[in-house]
Formats: C-alpha cells, structure tokens, sequence
C-alpha cells in the first residue's frame, strides 16, 4: 500500500479508503489463499520449543524480503482476524512488519472492538503521526474499532518526564485501554539485520547511542522496549524512558502476536521469546529453521553484558552540554 501511495502521490490512508470504497461496491475482490501446510513439522517442533502456538509460513526459494514479508503478513492478518470479535479490545505497535500485516486485512466489522495504540513514535524530527496515525486510522477501519492514538514520543529525554506525564488525564485514560487489551499485535525489532527496523533507522536513536546498547548486549526490541539476547530488559536505562509496555505489561495480555520475517532476525526472536512475551508466532519458514537451530546452539543461556555507565547515562550528558542539539543532529 505504501508503494501505491507514493506512485499517487497521496497518503496510505486515502488509497486505504479507496480501496475499501472498491470492495465495498464489488469492484474489487480479495481472496487469500494460504501457503500449503508443508512447515508442519518445524511448526510443531517450535511451537513444543517456546510453548507458542507458532505458524510457519512457507516461502519459495530465493524468494526477496518483500514478498517473503508479504506472505507472512497475509498469514498474521487472517490470523488477528479470527481474533477479532465484537468489543475485542487489541493493542497495536507501530513499525514496518505490522504495517504489512494491516495492508492484508480483510475488512469485517467486530462491533464494539477497540484499537489502541501500543507505543509512541515521535522522535526529534517527527511527531509519528502521519505513521503511526495513518496505521491506526487502517486497523480501525478494516474493523470498524475505535481508534485510541498514543501522541507521545517512542523514547523520552528524561525518565522523570515520562513518569509525570503518565500522570496527565488523556494519556492515563489510553494506558488504561492498553491495560484492557485482549490481543496485542507487534513486529520484532532486530538491531543486528541488514535491513534494520525503523527504530534503530528512523532518528529515534543515534548511531553513538546504537553502538552504546549493543555494548550493554542489546540484540532488539518489543514495542520499543528493548532486550537483551537472554530476554532481560529491566536494567536497562534507556527502557525507563521508553513509553512501549514493558514484558511484565505485555504478558498481562491473553493473546500476544508476534509477526516475523527476515533471515536476520534470529537474534531477537529468541530473545522476544525467553523474555515470554509471545503466544502466537507467525515466522517465515527459513527464520524458522535459523531460529530453531540457533537456539539448540545457545541451550543453557545468553551471557549478560553489564556496564557501570548505562547509555541513557550518556544520552542526558549529551542533552544537558553544550550545542548537545546539534552534535545530536550530526549523530543521526
């Protein structure tokens, strides 16, 4: 949808309306055939694994990364559908993998159904709204839900400002929808692939600070709330700024989604899944495989990496001297 959009030279949300205009009148019809079963042995094997109920999407050969995600969308949008009910409440997180899943829903209406946004996307450059705001508006109208927007940036400069603006009325009433949530829907950020996730490539982080994390054994995120390879993530500093749901709050969730598709993304699918913040696995058949063999070889855990200097330490150095702004910008 998005390569449609820019070819027009309109919004997502606009040719997501003309396309439902389309369905709506007959114009236009979406059938989705799902990949054969041929992954029922290594779905089984991980799902046994993790205690997920996994679904491994089949992928042909040589196949690139846009129609591998793309397959897999296909199969995370049926399956957050059968997961629709009427007043189901879902959280969602923003980022490229759940923005393909939303790409393949099939509209029906789950009446009553609400759908919150997860965790912010503003940075230094953007207030997220134009994306996040545009995925949001397309969940809710494939489903007709309530959209609840979450206006708040992905990482604050200071713990102390996050935690007084939890505090404010409008954003306590969506972290109580949040909170209410029977599903929740979300990608895996890996900071270790080629083609990196957009926290890590979208300004919300600068490469001084990316290097810093990885030092401190940060291999991705859920929600923006990063991780560590063995699924810690409570010491880490930078997670009290961050404004995603923490483990603790996800797991609170009965139903948790977690779409991925990508040859590197091993790394943090383990860690996503030790952290325990997965039910329902939808993974692309090579990651799979990677992900299974890659775990056998890490049997007995993750080594910890631990500095006495945390990067958020360094983050509020860098905010608090001299033309920090500016060395922040060349940083980005």
């Amino acid at each position: 949808m998005e390569s449609i959009a820019r070819r027009l030279s309109v919004s997502r949300s606009t040719v997501s309306r003309l396309i439902a205009e389309a369905k709506e009148s007959g114009l236009v019809q979406v059938t989705i055939h799902p990949p054969q079963a041929a992954a029922s042995e290594l779905e089984q094997s991980i799902s046994q694994m993790f205690n997920v109920n996994a679904k491994v999407v089949p992928v042909p050969f040589g196949v690139n990364e846009t129609r591998r995600l793309n397959a897999v969308a296909q199969i995370a949008a049926l399956t957050v559908s059968d997961l629709m009910k009427p007043k189901t409440v879902i959280g969602v997180a923003w980022g490229n993998t759940v923005a393909a899943v939303v790409d393949h829903l099939v509209p029906r209406q789950a009446r009553g159904s609400v759908a919150v946004q997860l965790n912010g996307a503003a940075n230094a450059s953007t207030t997220g709204v134009p994306y996040a705001g545009s995925l949001m508006e397309e969940f809710g109208r494939a489903f007709g839900s309530e959209v609840m927007y979450f206006s708040v940036p992905a990482f604050f400069d200071y713990a102390s400002t996050r935690d007084a603006l939890w505090q404010e009325r409008s954003i306590s009433a969506v972290r109580e929808m949040q909170a209410r949530a029977d599903v929740a829907l979300f990608g895996i950020g890996s900071m270790t692939s080629k083609n990196r996730s957009l926290v890590y490539s979208g300004g919300y982080l600068s490469e001084t600070e990316i290097e810093c994390l990885r030092k401190e054994g940060v291999v991705g995120d859920i929600c923006t709330v990063l991780l560590r390879a063995d699924g810690s993530w409570e010491d880490l500093e930078i997670n009290s700024r961050a404004s995603g749901p923490t483990p603790t709050d996800l797991k609170k969730i009965p139903r948790r989604i977690g779409v991925v598709s990508g040859l590197d993304k091993k790394t943090a699918t383990l860690a996503a899944l030790r952290a325990g913040v997965i039910t329902d696995l939808v993974i692309d058949e090579d990651t799979a495989e990677q992900l299974r063999a890659y775990a056998l070889s890490k049997m007995g855990g993750a080594h910890r990496v631990r500095h006495q200097h945390g990067c958020g330490s360094m983050r509020n150095r860098m905010m608090r001297a001299p033309g920090a702004w500016n060395k922040r910008q060349e940083l980005r």
